[in-house]
């Protein structure tokens, strides 16, 4: 993969988690395109692989806008976390090795730092970091392929739902103490707790943002103004 490619299409999912893209937006790709220097190939190629992820939506023939993330979406990936993350904490906890902790306590440390120093940006990071960790020391590469394409909007839900950062890491601490232990039926109960809380906060938070109809978004073409 291109150089190019791979630039634009992280730096718009980056512009998406990081709410500088804000759901509902319409992407015009003749205008991204533009301010990101390069042709319209890339950019097409980009919101395709966003598309994937479902960070953006796509309307046939009109255009596209960044995923507006309705009460159900957020319902529908909590539903999916609770059921495979808690598998991988019990398989992580049950599997668990030396050098697998290492690693799990690393990024544990690094969020600890980015909630020390309240860096927003490094708490969703790193908050996000941890629970991919769990997921990758399940061993089970069937489960971390499923889990892979949620990575994106788990960082994005970190990042709008981070109010009480210390309370989330005394959570992982937790988990990860459980994982050390090698007790897989805590593992399980402790991931599907501190699932469940972000759950209630991300859906109290869903039901404030406005309605967007992905058709009526897409439905008029925005011209760029002409040169004088």
């Amino acid at each position: 993969m291109s150089t190019a490619r791979e630039s634009v299409y992280a730096t718009l999912k980056e512009r998406i988690i990081e709410g500088e893209l804000h759901p509902g937006q319409r992407l015009i790709e003749r205008d991204l395109a533009a301010e990101l220097d390069v042709s319209r190939v890339p950019v097409r190629e980009a919101l395709g692989r966003l598309q994937a992820e479902r960070l953006v939506v796509v309307v046939p023939r009109q255009g596209v806008l960044v995923s507006p993330f309705t009460p159900q979406d957020v319902e529908d990936f909590f539903d999916v976390r609770e059921s495979l993350e808690v598998l991988a904490a019990r398989l992580a906890a049950e599997r668990v090795t030396d050098a697998g902790l290492a690693v799990l306590m690393g990024v544990l440390q690094r969020a600890d730092l980015a909630t020390r120093e309240r860096d927003a940006r490094g708490i969703a990071l790193g908050n996000a970091a941890f629970h991919t960790a769990v997921v990758e020391l399940s061993g089970n590469a069937l489960l971390v392929d499923m889990m892979r394409p949620l990575e994106a909007r788990l960082r994005w839900l970190f990042r709008l739902t981070a109010d009480d950062p210390d309370q989330q890491c005394a959570e992982h601490h937790e988990l990860y103490a459980a994982i050390a232990a090698g007790d897989g039926d805590a593992a399980a109960e402790q991931v599907l707790r501190h699932v469940a809380a972000g759950r209630a906060r991300s859906v109290e938070l869903a039901r404030t943002w406005a309605e967007v109809d992905p058709v009526a978004v897409t439905r008029t073409r925005r011209r760029q103004p002409r040169a004088s």
